[in-house]
């Protein structure tokens, strides 16, 4: 049976999301967290089916876009990412909230819309500035983000294709919840810098990164037993760029990752990361660094920014935690319908060593 799947594709501030509409029929479950379940162990085939080739590349995302089971909600999202599932991603709301409200599937209100999204680890409420039809500027109210590891240290094994003799092995990280887990490392901990040139080193770093810290800090969202896992990895540093608070490099690395080198690779991340940008500001925040209603502007490797603030302060479970915004925009960029037949030798997609990682 030949299936087809509805899509607008967006960026948000670089970022590419597909969101994906009329999905319902092939994520069973009574609530978010059920259905989030279910994607992880049992749709995998679909994340490849519509983020590899020949329908993606290796810079996509999706979202699927779906009934929510809270009445407060007005979509239930789950986000789709090279190497795994993700609970909330703030480039691929922004993308979607967009996409909602441009396409007309929720009615759009000027000069502000208010939507909210359920998601498996909360409910987010997005602003979205609307003139003329168009989303000019989205803000989103994140889940409570918080610090699991602060200042732990970290081995991470050699890559003596990218590494060179003076770049140390044994770093300081932190591991911090901004709607997904992250892993936060510094470059100059890590004797690398955050221009294209330094690419093929983040890639490495980053899956290493992963790698390790996923053996060495395990971790279990203390609402939901089922995000348990360190998926993105955030290298920060500072910014050449007056005005800019920060600059980062997030790498998502491959779902094929192991202790083989060549599975040290993966995606980066085309947007300063809204999740991530949530995570960095509640380290800060633990350390003093970063004070409350302070505007923190941060830059990706385009060059384009979020603006995120922390407005607030509480807890989640044990863990003290704070409250973010994030603030950036996303552009639509083309409306799909994609077709898999049921006779296209390649059910899942393919990749290919030419720019795919191994």
């Amino acid at each position: 049976m030949t299936q087809h799947f509805t899509t607008v594709e967006a960026h948000a501030e670089g970022e590419p999301g597909r969101v994906i509409f009329d999905i319902d029929h092939l994520v069973p479950g009574n609530t978010i967290a059920e259905r989030f379940a279910y994607a992880e162990k049992e749709l995998h085939a679909l994340r490849r089916l519509i983020l590899h080739e020949p329908r993606g590349y290796p810079g996509l995302c999706a979202v699927l876009v779906l009934t929510p089971s809270d009445p407060r909600a007005d979509a239930a999202i789950i986000v789709m990412e090279q190497g795994a599932f993700t609970p909330m991603s703030g480039s691929n709301t922004m993308c979607t909230v967009t996409a909602l409200l441009e396409s007309g599937r929720i009615p759009m209100i000027e000069p502000v819309t208010t939507v909210t999204l359920e998601t498996a680890v909360g409910l987010i409420s997005v602003a979205a500035t609307c003139q003329a039809g168009r989303v000019m500027a989205i803000t989103i109210s994140n889940v409570p983000s918080f610090t699991a590891h602060l200042g732990v240290e970290l081995e991470l094994p050699a890559d003596p294709r990218v590494d060179s003799p003076d770049r140390p092995l044994r770093v300081p990280v932190d591991v911090v919840f901004g709607g997904q887990f992250f892993v936060l490392a510094r470059s100059e901990d890590l004797a690398v810098g955050l221009t294209s040139a330094d690419v093929p080193a983040l890639q490495s770093l980053g899956a290493r990164l992963k790698l390790a810290v996923n053996r060495a800090y395990p971790v279990t969202h203390p609402l939901n037993r089922g995000i348990d896992s360190i998926n993105l990895v955030m290298i920060t540093g500072p910014s050449p760029a007056p005005g800019i608070d920060g600059r980062n490099a997030m790498v998502m690395a491959t779902d094929r990752l192991s202790d083989d080198p060549a599975t040290w690779t993966g995606a980066l991340d085309r947007s300063p990361c809204g999740t991530g940008t949530c995570a960095r500001m509640a380290a800060m925040h633990a350390r003093g660094q970063l004070a409350l209603n302070k505007p923190f502007v941060h830059q990706g490797m385009l060059d384009t920014t979020f603006t995120g603030m922390l407005v607030g302060e509480t807890t989640v479970g044990d863990y003290a935690a704070v409250l973010p915004t994030i603030t950036g925009r996303a552009w639509v960029t083309g409306r799909s319908e994609w077709v898999l037949d049921d006779t296209d030798p390649f059910p899942e997609g393919y990749t290919i060593g030419d720019i795919w990682p191994a």
